[in-house]
């Protein structure tokens, strides 16, 4: 949350230092030149209250951004691989439109080129993140694609793909999708250490922050999957059905082999991750033809993760079936095991993979589907277990996928969500924190205060230095319960619910403001994340949550946070750069201009109170903090 004042981005507040100044609500486009008028007003007070200084320092970055954009002229990442394919007869499918299949073995290979140029030697695919494909590709069309290393690891990376079409006769594009894929660096008699990632553009800077929270959601992302799917509630309707209408799920199975050939691998033997993929897509659009007798469109292809490689003279089965059928979509599981003889028994379980399907009309309207019959036993667990991934591909797409001004204030907590908001948590703040237009707007006793404009928000950032260990800092102001020993606009703060180790529910009382006489309350997520690597910060992000527990009451007035949080740097021996940042809204924009243009020192006053909570507190670590 913020701070209530201090720390939270209120959805409504007053300040009681600018009574009559009270901010009404405002559509998008009020609020865009709310703004706008905002920032005038608050740089022109700025020009009055702190004169000789802020003219020295607003020349001096100016000066240094004129320098830092001469040097980037003609700037391009190291890493970066560009691959543009006319797309002819032999790539597209029946309905004269790019194969997926084709599309993925040319990400897979642009991808892989990008991570061998920055490890300097052989990469193998690990995974593929999901992937919503926004428009087809006819034939005819030329497809661009652009990769780039995002971030390296100990042997790991994380490659950036982002494809687009063009029509070369009207010159019309289209951005096509975009994916996140994984690779890991190989070589035959030494240990691979990659060098790291040096971002440069602010876009580099916030894909290089946020990939280090994608790497965590990789990592417990099947272990995610069975606790939804043995805690979450599937609702079905089988019984009620028409069974005129549907279709058995056996009529719809597929099964097919290939022989991994020498044009399927690289230089050392392994099969191409893409060409693997594109055999899957194969084996699934066929599955699906079956179900819904026309040719189906994939939409979108949820995690693929390799369990282990192939090599030239495997024979790969792949396994394919329509696992249910919903209105206007269907999921098909697909499944490839390897064996090297056809005497063998046992086979490698090399990949698995679920992938969306629609049949589109003559005016790419998404048509109706039959229904499908399940049979008994694994039929209905899989039935079963492909509703309940669409729950949680719904979640996964509004809360991660979308942008952060379409994702609104309060979000919903359930147990099939709770990784993917704790995700968008976290990665709000980091792309907040990535951001490098901040404006130093005052700086008094060594508490320095930076602002930031956009179109729909202003935020701002408050630093000083501490001499406390930052894991220390990091542990103190974890533990929300403690902030009303610093802050005085804390009542009282409950802990509702103890998620993991890194993420708790908060429900905050904070004192009444203004003429209002109904205090306000909030119901917060923390999360909190240690740092990566070296040179990363300790992070604790803030934002508003909806609980079925808490609803609102007449008794309070309920606030609510977009973003905001603490970012802990180590500056040397014991000593720590804390960083607070919020992302405010419309009803928080008088107090943050207020104390921005030097006419309120709240901001100030409570960054002091926190500094001394972190000095009086830095040897007393108490239990409770050392095992959130």
């Amino acid at each position: 949350m913020g701070v209530i004042k201090f720390g939270c981005g209120w959805k409504q507040s007053d300040s009681p230092l600018l009574e009559s100044a009270a901010v009404p609500a405002t559509s998008e486009r009020g609020s865009a030149t709310m703004i706008q008028n905002v920032g005038n007003h608050l740089r022109k007070g700025l020009a009055s209250v702190f004169p000789s200084r802020q003219s020295r320092k607003s020349a001096s970055r100016t000066d240094f951004k004129d320098r830092a954009m001469a040097n980037d002229e003609g700037y391009r990442n190291p890493t970066e691989v560009q691959m543009s394919q006319l797309v002819l007869p032999c790539h597209t499918n029946q309905r004269g439109q790019l194969s997926i299949g084709q599309l993925l073995k040319w990400i897979d290979t642009t991808a892989c080129l990008s991570a061998e140029r920055h490890a300097g030697c052989l990469c193998v695919t690990a995974s593929m993140d999901d992937i919503y494909f926004e428009h087809t590709i006819s034939i005819g069309q030329v497809v661009n694609i652009k990769a780039k290393v995002n971030r390296a690891f100990n042997s790991s990376m994380e490659v950036g793909i982002q494809v687009s079409s063009e029509d070369l006769c009207s010159e019309k594009r289209w951005n096509v999708c975009k994916a996140l894929a994984t690779f890991v660096a190989h070589r035959e008699l030494s240990k691979v250490k990659l060098k790291q990632i040096t971002p440069r553009t602010e876009e580099e800077k916030t894909e290089h922050s946020v990939a280090a929270e994608r790497r965590r959601m990789r990592l417990v992302y099947t272990d995610t999957i069975k606790d939804l799917l043995a805690n979450y509630v599937i609702q079905d309707d089988l019984e009620s059905r028409d069974c005129s209408y549907m279709v058995p799920a056996e009529k719809t199975r597929v099964e097919s082999v290939e022989l991994v050939l020498p044009p399927h691998a690289n230089h050392q033997g392994n099969t191409f991750g893409g060409q693997i993929m594109a055999w899957m897509e194969n084996v699934a659009t066929i599955a699906a033809s079956r179900l819904c007798r026309a040719h189906p469109t994939l939409k979108a292809i949820e995690m693929f993760h390799f369990r282990g490689p192939s090599q030239v003279g495997d024979r790969l089965v792949l396994k394919a079936i329509v696992n249910n059928a919903f209105k206007h979509s269907m999921e098909v599981g697909v499944c490839v095991e390897a064996y090297r003889q056809e005497a063998e028994t046992h086979r490698r379980h090399i990949n698995s993979a679920f992938m969306t399907f629609v049949v589109l009309d003559a005016d790419d309207q998404p048509q109706r589907l039959p229904w499908i019959r399940p049979q008994p036993g694994d039929g209905e667990r899989r039935y079963r277990e492909a509703s309940a991934r669409r729950k949680i591909r719904l979640d996964r797409k509004y809360i991660v996928s979308c942008k952060q001004t379409e994702v609104p204030l309060s979000v919903p907590w359930d147990p099939s969500n709770q990784v993917y908001l704790s995700y968008n948590n976290v990665s709000s703040l980091k792309m907040l924190v990535a951001k490098d237009n901040w404006v130093l707007s005052s700086e008094l006793n060594q508490v320095l205060l930076y602002t930031l404009e956009d179109d729909k928000y202003l935020s701002f950032h408050m630093e000083m230095l501490v001499h406390v260990d930052a894991a220390h800092a990091f542990l103190l102001l974890s533990d929300l319960r403690r902030r009303p020993e610093w802050d005085k606009h804390y009542q009282s703060v409950e802990l509702v619910h103890q998620v993991d180790e890194d993420d708790a529910i908060y429900y905050v009382i904070s004192s009444a403001l203004g003429n209002d006489p109904k205090p306000q309350d909030f119901v917060i997520l923390a999360s909190r994340r240690k740092p990566c690597d070296n040179g990363d910060p300790y992070v604790i992000a803030l934002r508003s949550v909806t609980l079925p527990t808490h609803p609102e009451t007449p008794k309070y007035r309920r606030g609510e946070t977009l973003c905001s949080g603490f970012c802990f740097w180590r500056e040397g021996d014991q000593m720590t750069k804390v960083s607070y940042y919020n992302q405010a809204t419309s009803g928080f924009l008088t107090y943050v201009t207020t104390n921005v243009a030097g006419l309120s020192s709240e901001f100030y006053n409570t960054f002091k109170a926190c500094e001394k909570f972190l000095l009086d507190n830095r040897n007393d670590l108490a239990p409770s903090l050392q095992s959130l």
